[in-house]
């Protein structure tokens, strides 16, 4: 209840022209709105209320009443006051200020995988289409047409997926040190479609949720959705920062701790082997289980530490797609973990989505195995260290400095000059054409504010360097207060 309380006093700001009352009404129904408050919630007393809110008990009196009048709350007698009204429909950004919609996770999204797609993108978080392997699709995709023996074009999958697809994945997650067999790995839509599975499979409303800050934005719109409390850890170049996981680890007892430890995104740290086996104690510590969304692996060079090469998937469950190195619209991810989860994992896919697609499965194992797959990534490899040389020397010219140099991947996060709003430049960028990912986006804390990610195959267009150029060689825009 003390949280409650403290959560509810903290969304307190009036408005103009309202009322005391009228400030207590409406952060109730905020909380009730976000699914913070459910039916059947106690509500804080009026005295606690009061006193965390700073206002007068018959405020909080004739708060209360308007709000039983309403049919919002009832009263029980000698009890308190509990939640009475149904649920809305749960709408994810309603649960931001009004403010802060404009450049929340959904707002990322929305700009990314809207009908922007024609304008430049540096701030998107997939490969131009030119960059993926599109002949070697469309040749798997003449096979698949020729030959349907195993009703690739009409039937459905078995519960796990394609037991060719999935040996194949242990093979290849046996090169990262990652020891799967092929029934400890089942296939997914997506990446994306991976991680909705295991936070249903994980998480009840109001589980505490471990994350880098920053972080994927897509992992907190997600896990928004599946009502975790969320809290961040600071990121460094080597990981999170293991003294203020272990803090946190410590005070808020998640469930588990959600990462990309292979190539981070936004930032493009890769995680040291000493910084995984500290976390790692850690979790065992605490009963934390890990989950590492690893589906930028394929743009390594050299594989760096995962963290569940060193668990060997005893607490640790990793995710991986590729939708990034391959083709989005090849919807095809999977979940690597213990056999017992696997088969938890594998019900709640067929309650939720019944079975994957047997031609995604079919026309990824094909190029996977005909050579062309590793043709592909092995370009696309070099072309990536190439633009991020380039994209790195032309930011560095109008005074953006990279926060580190990655060993791989596609992005660039670096810290904007003299003072610049990353959220007001993103704003200002959209009305030059041009979609940028600003740093709040990515954390949970709403922080880094000067510091904006760039997607180095999407950042090569001259414009783009007369915009910043423009706008952040000197102080034209305020951070936000």
């Amino acid at each position: 209840m003390p949280n409650c309380i403290g959560e509810i006093g903290s969304t307190m700001a009036s408005a103009p022209d309202e009322t005391r009352s009228g400030m207590v009404v409406r952060a109730i129904r905020d909380r009730i709105d976000a699914r913070a408050l459910t039916p059947g919630a106690r509500l804080p007393s009026i005295r606690a209320m009061a006193e965390t809110s700073g206002v007068a008990r018959s405020t909080v009196v004739e708060a209360y009443d308007r709000l039983a009048a309403e049919g919002v709350i009832r009263s029980r007698p000698g009890s308190g006051f509990y939640v009475a009204a149904p649920l809305a429909p749960l709408t994810l950004d309603r649960l931001a200020s009004t403010k802060e919609r404009e450049v929340d996770p959904l707002w990322m999204l929305r700009q990314s995988l809207g009908e922007r797609r024609h304008e430049m993108m540096p701030g998107c978080g997939w490969l131009p289409d030119d960059w993926l392997a599109g002949d070697a699709l469309r040749k798997a995709m003449r096979g698949a047409a020729r030959s349907d023996e195993n009703g690739t074009l009409a039937g459905y999958a078995s519960p796990l997926g394609s037991p060719p697809l999935r040996a194949l994945l242990a093979r290849r997650m046996a090169d990262q040190g990652i020891e799967a067999g092929p029934d400890q790995i089942l296939l997914t839509d997506s990446g994306t479609h991976a991680l909705d599975l295991v936070c249903r499979f994980l998480l009840q409303p109001g589980d505490t949720v471990l994350v880098d800050d920053p972080c994927y934005f897509n992992f907190l719109a997600l896990l928004r959705a599946h009502r975790a409390t969320v809290v961040g850890v600071p990121m460094t170049p080597t990981g999170p920062d293991v003294t203020a996981f272990a803090e946190a680890a410590a005070t808020h007892r998640p469930r588990f701790y959600l990462t990309n430890s292979g190539v981070h995104n936004p930032t493009g740290a890769s995680l040291a082997a000493a910084t995984a086996h500290r976390l790692l104690k850690i979790a065992e510590a605490h009963d934390m289980v890990v989950v590492e969304d690893d589906i930028f692996a394929d743009f390594e060079h050299t594989p760096s530490p995962r963290l569940t090469a060193f668990d060997g998937l005893d607490r640790t469950i990793r995710i991986g797609s590729f939708s990034k190195s391959l083709s989005a619209a090849v919807r095809c991810g999977h979940i690597a973990a213990r056999p017992d989860w696997i088969e938890g994992l594998a019900d709640l896919r067929i309650a939720t989505s019944m079975a994957g697609s047997p031609l995604a499965a079919n026309l990824l194992h094909a190029v996977l195995t005909d050579g062309s797959y590793r043709r592909h990534v092995d370009g696309v490899r070099t072309r990536l260290a190439r633009a991020t040389a380039r994209v790195a020397k032309r930011l560095r010219a109008i005074g953006i400095e990279p926060w580190t140099d990655p060993a791989a991947g596609i992005f660039l996060w670096a810290r904007l000059p003299n003072g610049v709003d990353a959220v007001e430049l993103a704003r200002r960028a959209i009305d030059a054409g041009i979609v940028l990912a600003p740093g709040p986006v990515f954390s949970i804390s709403g922080g880094w504010r000067d510091h904006m990610r760039f997607n180095v195959a999407m950042s090569g267009d001259d414009r783009l360097y007369a915009f910043l150029e423009k706008t952040v060689s000197r102080p034209l825009l305020e951070p936000a207060g």
